[in-house]
């Protein structure tokens, strides 16, 4: 679910077009490790080795170098957030949960773990609290990514039934960021799922000037070239999700035929 002094995911997990592919683990990283005593830059160089791990979906090595971080500083937050995240990707909520507290607890204002911790709610339906997470990451002046959490509390709103919170808090993250290619993507289809094709349009022709093609971009190119009955459009969409991701869930969909 990427890159500064705590790690936090990018827009989570998620898959097709309404969650983050953001993402689709959002993912983790580190700008710098923090300096502290030689026990915390220890705990931090492990912390940030589990975080690489994570990202190549490595789990059990991830968990072994989270270990070793606790065992170099329990006190050391981010470890936790990354091990809220993996557990998460076991599905091991109790674990994911007790770690996303844990890491709030060592620091409140870690709004990496906020923003973690609140899609962690709201992908189990617990929308308030997520939101509640995301507000709180959003407050902290020194965040230095806020378009993430941003981004996050729009994909959490619109799961939530909440469309106008969704492409409101999506057009914040869009301002925060204006050439984020991830966010333009959410918000075109959010927009295709409201109905506003043209619009859905304008924005993924601005993701594809910009961006590579994802399986979520050309489910989407798909789809939205059947709504307005351009079969060949269509069926070059799906060629190519075919071609490049034959073992993605968008193109299982495909297969199926169920478009909607």
């Amino acid at each position: 679910m990427k890159k500064w002094m705590m790690v936090g995911a990018v827009l989570l997990v998620g898959c097709s077009s309404s969650k983050p592919v953001v993402v689709p683990k959002q993912s983790s990283g580190f700008a710098t490790i923090s300096k502290g005593s030689a026990a915390t830059q220890r705990a931090a160089t492990f912390t940030e080795l589990a975080a690489a791990y994570y990202e190549r979906a490595q789990y059990k090595i991830a968990l072994d170098e989270l270990r070793k971080a606790i065992a170099a500083d329990s006190d050391y937050g981010p470890a936790y957030n990354v091990f809220g995240l993996v557990y998460m990707e076991l599905a091991e909520d109790k674990l994911a949960e007790d770690n996303f507290r844990r890491a709030i607890e060592l620091n409140p204002k870690d709004s990496n773990a906020r923003n973690n911790f609140g899609w962690f709610l709201c992908a189990r339906g617990q929308y308030d609290a997520g939101q509640a997470q995301f507000a709180e990451a959003l407050a902290n002046p020194l965040y230095n990514q806020p378009e993430r959490a941003m981004i996050n509390a729009g994909l959490c709103a619109e799961k939530s039934g909440n469309l106008l919170q969704a492409e409101q808090n999506l057009q914040k993250a869009l301002k925060l960021q204006p050439d984020n290619s991830n966010t333009i993507l959410k918000l075109a289809g959010l927009n295709f799922r409201q109905g506003k094709l043209a619009d859905a349009q304008r924005l993924l022709d601005r993701y594809e000037s910009m961006a590579t093609p994802t399986a979520e971009s050309l489910w989407l190119g798909v789809r939205l070239e059947r709504r307005v009955g351009n079969r060949s459009q269509e069926a070059a969409y799906g060629l190519q999700l075919r071609k490049r991701f034959p073992e993605s869930n968008e193109a299982r969909l495909l297969q199926a035929g169920q478009y909607e």
